[in-house]
């Protein structure tokens, strides 16, 4: 069982509440538009981070960060990406590679809207944290907290913070 705090689109923003947020996690997932390799360094600090680049990353965290990540997490198949839609509105190519790698959980971020939804059809759950910076039209901060159990994902919570 692991507990993992979910983020995206900081776009470069630190909020020390980001620590004491995810001080209980196992890991932490960035879902790109980190903005800056010092707010991945300081996630480091709290646990082991996961991370993509987003369309805003450059320099360091693009050298860093691949654009999609697909790992197994407590027995469950995830893809980490920054821009990648969601159930009925996947982008170009997604639903294929989500079908084909047997992906159970799927993260992403960019859109700053923040959606946790189930997809009956490919049986995976979904989870864009919405954003956790400043920069952007969002009028809520938000992160999540989820706990992956094999195919139970559960305590899904979702962090609100003032713009």
């Amino acid at each position: 069982m692991k507990r993992i705090g979910i983020l995206s689109d900081t776009h470069g923003y630190w909020d020390d509440r980001y620590a004491a947020y995810f001080a209980e996690c196992d890991e932490i997932w960035h879902a790109g538009d980190i903005g800056d390799i010092a707010i991945t360094e300081r996630l480091e600090d709290i646990c082991p981070v996961r991370a993509v680049r987003g369309n805003v990353d450059h320099g360091a965290v693009a050298r860093r960060y691949p654009e999609l990540l697909i790992f197994d997490c407590e027995g469950v198949k995830v893809l980490l990406t920054h821009v990648g839609g969601y159930p009925g509105r996947w982008s170009a190519g997604m639903k294929k590679l989500l079908k084909e790698n047997g992906v159970g959980l799927m993260v992403d971020g960019h859109s700053h809207i923040l959606k946790v939804i189930y997809d009956k059809e490919l049986g995976l759950l979904h989870i864009n944290p919405g954003a956790a910076g400043q920069q952007g039209w969002h009028k809520q901060r938000t992160l999540i907290r989820l706990t992956v159990d094999g195919s139970d994902m559960r305590d899904c919570e979702v962090i609100e913070l003032a713009k």
